[in-house]
């Protein structure tokens, strides 16, 4: 037999494989458990059913990362089909309930017909591990940001006053309520011992952090209720978010010492806005491979910087956003094209123009981004560090 495809239904403890022919004939239909002998088993099977195998996963990563190293061992060919795509697809199929045998049946018959679809590449042992670090650090900054909230709401059944008063993105204000959680604390300690306190902390500007409490506490003179238990949870809470801090610092050292080893970063920290941990996530987001990317335009579509027309009927010319783009690297583009206008004059004047031109903020930061794209892809392409040259500034390039 010439060729064959085959889709998986990832699973965590089992997957399911269906083999199909040209002519969309099942030759094999199997539930397989998520261990190396059995998958070993699997391929070796398959292998020799067809001269040409194409197989296709729902799940990249996770569950999935055991079979896709033995496949890539194998020098097999995997493409990767989202699950909404299955969901969809399955719609026109016979039958109406959903089996792991069907989803597998369905992904092998959509990577035989499309043409569409994303090829699986493993990445090397320094991407892999940059992409775990950026999710950890990703978990622990919205771990923050959750009690972060949490220690605002606490602090407020105790003295809103006080809450107002601190602003609890900086250590020192956290620092304080590991110790003085109200304002009847406070006054008992006193302007001194709180001041010296702090100190001993080494928290930056002590005093102008004490008078400010001191402040607030001279506010308020009422107790409310549950103050005391919700006083022991604000401190609690506080070392929480000093400890997160502490763990993310951690993670940003071991992101950098991973991101300067590879050998696109000078080139990535030498573009304006972009700096060590966004820098990490378009290599994350890219895989560090630029030669997938045959255009800029190509990676501004990823990116979801180019617009997809949706005409209809007597409407044309009408753009969107692409409806299916990779969100972490617009997020470098947009985040560092923010940056880049407060340092940058070219970012700057070309943002400033399409302000001029009546565009919103964010359609302006969104238009540098894009401008952008063809700046950091020639860079990459060239292999040169940026410099603000008329002939690859970001207010001028093509």
């Amino acid at each position: 037999m010439g060729r064959a495809w085959i889709g998986v239904d990832i699973g965590k403890q089992h997957h399911h494989a269906v083999v199909i022919d040209e002519d969309n004939n099942q030759l094999l239909s199997r539930r397989v458990a998520n261990d190396e002998t059995a998958l070993t088993q699997l391929i070796d099977e398959t292998v020799g059913l067809a001269e040409r195998l194409d197989w296709a996963v729902d799940i990249v990563g996770g569950e999935s990362a055991l079979l896709l190293r033995l496949l890539h061992l194998r020098e097999q060919s995997v493409s990767y089909i989202t699950g909404r795509q299955v969901n969809r697809a399955s719609d026109g199929y016979r039958g109406s309930g959903k089996t792991d045998a069907k989803d597998a049946a369905v992904i092998a018959d959509q990577v035989r017909m499309r043409r569409d679809l994303t090829p699986v590449r493993v990445d090397d042992e320094l991407i892999v591990e940059l992409r775990m670090l950026v999710a950890r650090r990703r978990d622990l900054a919205g771990d923050r940001v959750r009690l972060i909230s949490r220690l605002h709401q606490q602090l407020l059944a105790v003295s809103p006053a006080l809450e107002r008063a601190l602003d609890l993105t900086n250590r020192g204000p956290l620092v304080l309520l590991t110790r003085y959680q109200s304002p009847q604390a406070i006054r008992r300690a006193g302007v001194d011992e709180v001041q010296r306190w702090l100190r001993s902390q080494k928290v930056r500007s002590a005093a102008a952090l004490t008078e400010t409490v001191v402040t607030a506490a001279a506010a308020q003179h009422t107790m409310l209720p549950g103050q005391y238990l919700a006083a022991e949870l604000i401190a609690e809470m506080a070392a929480e978010v000093i400890r997160l801090d502490e763990q993310i610092k951690h993670i940003d050292k071991l992101i950098e010492h991973r991101f300067r080893r590879h050998r696109c970063a000078e080139i990535l920290v030498s573009m304006p806005g972009i700096a060590t941990l966004l820098g990490a996530e378009f290599l994350v987001a890219t895989s560090g491979d630029m030669s997938v990317f045959a255009s800029p335009d190509k990676l501004a579509a990823m990116a979801g910087l180019a617009p997809a027309p949706r005409d209809s009927g007597r409407i044309s010319g009408n753009l969107h956003r692409p409806r299916r783009y990779h969100r972490g690297l617009q997020r470098v583009f947009y985040q560092s094209a923010l940056v880049s206008i407060r340092t940058t004059p070219e970012s700057r004047m070309f943002y400033d123009r399409k302000r001029t031109e009546g565009k919103r903020h964010t359609q302006a930061v969104l238009a540098l981004a894009r401008r952008r794209v063809n700046v950091l892809w020639a860079l990459l392409r060239d292999e040169r560090l940026y410099s603000p040259t008329p002939g690859l500034s970001v207010g001028t390039a093509a």
